[in-house]
């Protein structure tokens, strides 16, 4: 961690020494004395960690000091130290980014030290999260995190770079696991706001009563239960990237908030009436087609226009070819290392029988069935009867592999043979063919 530099600023010079002398005590602090408001000013781009400051100063007011301060760097603590108490002054230093307001007592000193513990520890905390998310930025540099070499996902690979390099709102459509909120993460942790906050927020999960106070907040009392002010996720976005999936579940009166808020880049708490400034680039995601949902009158056409930005649509995986097997290897290769497995292979014929599904749940199937795989092979090679399809969209192995009419006819009739235990009878009744048809299929061994 870097040093904790802390500027004390001081008209009376003896007390400023006596809270110099006492800081000074902890041995990882730098603690640098100024007699005056522009003094400090002046030496702000030393980076000082934080500031205590004297309200009452000879040469400007600690209001307008702090207002420097937060225009050099927002993020610079501020202590206000005063020698008179009066909550009006208090409230508006607040306001403008006073971290605390204390009185001159003789409890100020020990009321300073533990203040600048907590402002430390938070900036250790901070420090640390922002090496986190500069891990998770490097996990998610786009070409790693997105697995696939098809020219399908190519093309996605451009518009991505495109989405990165500017601050376009951007609108991800495709089938459902397709992996549109990892290519959300993947645009926000490699753009210049990568170190601030991804929220992201699955819309369709969230009751339409709830969903203004999720995305904007509320104000204690606001409603009954609102015991407390709540921070929504736009202000806990904010200089971040803000992922909207499942927009089109959105409700009419929501979209026209969500709209007013895109317009005007302001919003205001449930319950409360201040304005509040909004910066967060926004990416919104869905699996039906946008510009279909405005013709059925179910998304505000003004609302398309400002959600559209830069279309990205994800390609189904049964449309991206040899990529099917990239991921079933990279899956099983997660699935060994979760599970501290040896790191299994497949067989050539169940890499056949995995080209040939045509995959309706997309990469989210296909993880669940390398799972399941890795756990039905009894050694490290996973064979073709380990790869099971089951389906929640009612797709069954009848149609993975294609076949001739004839080809399909065939399957058709051993399959009702075996459900109803040969009973020639009645399937013939069943598929209303003659019986003749069947018998013959059986003769010339054809069934």
């Amino acid at each position: 961690m870097s040093a904790f530099k802390i500027f004390v600023v001081e008209d009376d010079e003896f007390y400023g020494e006596m809270l110099k002398h006492h800081l000074l005590k902890n041995p990882d602090y730098e603690v640098e004395l100024f007699l005056n408001g522009n003094d400090c000013v002046k030496n702000l781009h030393k980076q000082p960690s934080a500031i205590s400051l004297d309200y009452s100063l000879p040469d400007t007011t600690g209001y307008e000091v702090i207002k420097k301060i937060k225009e050099f760097n927002q993020e610079i603590p501020v202590i206000i130290v005063s020698g008179q108490e009066d909550i009006t002054t208090a409230v508006e230093l607040v306001k403008e980014g006073a971290y605390d307001y204390f009185v001159k007592n003789e409890e100020t000193k020990d009321r300073l030290w533990n203040a600048l513990i907590k402002i430390r520890e938070n900036l250790s905390l901070r420090e640390e999260i922002i090496e986190l998310k500069e891990t998770i930025g490097k996990q998610y540099e786009f070409r790693k995190a997105i697995k696939g070499n098809s020219s399908a996902i190519k093309k996605i690979f451009s518009l991505i770079e495109k989405a990165i390099n500017s601050n376009i709102t951007v609108s991800l459509t495709g089938e459902t696991g397709t992996g549109k909120e990892l290519v959300a993460r993947a645009i926000h942790y490699n753009s210049p706001r990568a170190k601030k906050p991804f929220v992201a927020i699955n819309v369709s999960a969230i009751p339409s009563g709830l969903i203004e106070s999720e995305l904007f907040g509320y104000e204690k009392g606001a409603f009954t239960g609102a015991n407390s002010r709540k921070i929504g996720k736009f202000e806990v976005a904010n200089h971040g990237t803000l992922f909207l999936d499942e927009i089109s579940d959105m409700d009419m009166s929501m979209q026209t908030k969500l709209l007013r808020v895109l317009q005007e880049r302001e919003f205001s708490r449930v319950g409360g009436n201040d304005s509040i400034k909004t910066d967060v680039r926004l990416i919104v995601a869905t699996n039906k087609n946008l510009s279909e949902e405005v013709k059925k009158g179910k998304i505000r056409e003004d609302l398309y226009y400002r959600l559209l930005g830069l279309p990205v649509e994800l390609p189904p995986l049964r449309h991206r070819g040899d990529d099917i097997i990239i991921l079933a290897k990279h899956f099983l290769e997660e699935y060994a290392k979760e599970n501290k497995n040896k790191i299994a292979s497949f067989s050539e014929l169940a890499i056949e029988k995995l080209q040939k599904y045509p995959y309706p749940g997309n990469i989210r199937e296909l993880k669940a069935i390398v799972e399941l795989a890795s756990v039905l092979a009894n050694d490290s090679l996973i064979e073709e009867a380990d790869i099971n399809f089951n389906s929640a969209h009612g797709t069954s192995d009848f149609l993975i592999e294609e076949d001739t009419l004839q080809g399909y006819i065939r399957k058709i009739i051993k399959y009702y043979l075996q459900k109803h235990n040969d009973n020639v009878l009645l399937v013939a009744k069943k598929l209303d063919i003659g019986k003749s048809t069947i018998y013959r299929m059986i003769k010339n061994k054809e069934i």
